[in-house]
């Protein structure tokens, strides 16, 4: 139980963040957090993630299925699902869209240039899946074949995952990839890139060709 208090306060102080840095507005975003094999914390659709209590979180099992909780589970959370199935390691999940990065994605323009140093060797490529309808089972088959190979997806039309070991780890990568986006979009204004070369990402430990 102190664990999964833990787990309940780390998100609401997140959501928070989240609302703060305007990387979600209104109902927007939803997180979530692995609690153990069988059982995920979730944030509740239809609440402003910025002023969640933790009270407002509820479990749901692997399959979706509500364990605890008086409110309704993310209408996301077969995306969320979908990331724990495929990536073991994965022990928190963020949803949100951070204007800069998500118009990369309305724009259907992936974040794989090799322009910062600190992005190439802590995120790698930032790819894009095809538009899906959000919270529908079509969403999570659009991301699924790019879930092992990367930590951080843009959806098209919609925004970006990011995911982790932890979901404070989750919630940086999304900082980050905000951040890179802000960065290649000043180039692209400036009429000029200078990407780092194959041997240079590979001496950061990059996984841009992934």
């Amino acid at each position: 139980m102190a664990v999964e208090q833990q787990a309940r306060e780390e998100m609401v102080r997140l959501g928070r963040t989240l609302h703060q840095k305007n990387y979600i507005v209104a109902t927007d975003g939803n997180l979530t957090a692995r609690l153990d094999p069988g059982r995920v914390l979730a944030t509740p659709a239809g609440i402003c993630k910025g002023f969640l209590d933790p009270g407002d979180l509820v479990v749901v099992d692997m399959q979706g299925q509500k364990l605890a909780g008086h409110r309704v589970p993310s209408s996301e959370i077969a995306m969320h699902l979908l990331i724990y199935r495929l990536r073991p390691d994965v022990q928190g999940i963020v949803h949100a869209h951070p204007v800069t990065a998500t118009g990369y994605a309305a724009a259907g323009v992936e974040l794989n240039q090799a322009l910062l140093s600190e992005a190439v060797a802590c995120l790698g490529a930032v790819p894009l899946a095809p538009y899906a309808t959000p919270g529908t089972a079509e969403l999570a088959a659009s991301i699924a074949p790019l879930v092992p190979h990367h930590d951080a997806i843009l959806m098209a039309n919609h925004g970006v995952v990011t995911y982790s070991d932890s979901l404070f780890d989750a919630y940086l990568k999304m900082e980050r990839v905000e951040h890179f986006a802000k960065i290649a979009l000043v180039t692209h204004l400036l009429g000029k890139q200078h990407p780092l070369s194959e041997s240079e990402v590979e001496k950061l430990g990059g996984r841009l060709n992934q």
